[in-house]
């Protein structure tokens, strides 16, 4: 009999934690469908700040899966300064985008992955790369990833408490700052010695070891350990 490989829809998978969580899993053998916000070879676009994307992108993925994902991972999200001296207009709409992107896509997906997993009677996993930030706040210029990452925590811990007896297991990871694309400007732009001196590691996170730490939620972590929320700063905010 032909084994059918575990299906893994995860979001952001072009670079950084994302492409690195791609690459590990496949080495397990997973079958990933990935995506990135604009057309790239062997992804699946779709464009967050669009709010019909979300939809389509899972719409897609299932049909890639052939009607069938057991995982889903929501890495994808947006890290760009909004000064507190910017116009009302500018400061509203870089919230609105941050907020779209980082928790409003992640609730659709993760809310068409509940409905897909109990109208199976199927067991499905989440995993949610949040941020340290939504545990201790951000700098005064990203008082809107922050929020988007708090969020994300709560909407974590609702799922996990309200589908555990389905079967449907949900977990989040929090890193701090990861060596990505994403954080790089602002760690060069915020004086980078100064900021690796509050992380007792004495360094940033590889994308390979937050990879390492999605796969285990998405493949090996026990069903008890739905809700919980993991981090991986380098001890920068131990609570």
């Amino acid at each position: 009999m032909t084994t059918v490989p575990l299906t893994v829809l995860i979001t952001g998978s072009s670079r950084g934690i994302g492409a690195a969580t791609a690459a590990a899993l496949t080495a397990r053998g997973v079958r990933v469908i990935g995506h990135a916000t604009r057309a790239a070879p062997g992804l699946i676009a779709a464009d967050f700040a669009d709010s019909g994307a979300p939809q389509a992108l899972w719409e897609a993925a299932l049909e890639a899966g052939g009607g069938h994902i057991d995982v889903l991972i929501n890495n994808a999200g947006l890290f760009a300064a909004s000064p507190l001296d910017a116009s009302d207009i500018a400061w509203l709409d870089a919230w609105e985008d941050t907020l779209r992107i980082n928790l409003t896509a992640t609730a659709q997906l993760s809310r068409y992955a509940v409905r897909h997993w109990l109208a199976s009677g199927e067991a499905g996993r989440i995993v949610h790369i949040a941020s340290r930030a939504g545990h201790r706040g951000d700098s005064p210029d990203h008082w809107h990833y922050a929020a988007a990452k708090g969020g994300m925590l709560a909407l974590h811990k609702t799922i996990a408490r309200a589908y555990a007896a389905r079967g449907i297991l949900s977990y989040a990871i929090t890193p701090g700052f990861t060596d990505t694309a994403m954080a790089g400007e602002y760690l060069a732009t915020r004086g980078g010695a100064a900021l690796l001196a509050d992380i007792p590691l004495g360094r940033v996170a590889t994308p390979a070891e937050i990879a390492a730490i999605a796969v285990f939620c998405a493949l090996d972590a026990p069903p008890s350990m739905t809700g919980a929320t993991l981090d991986a700063n380098g001890a920068s905010y131990v609570r």
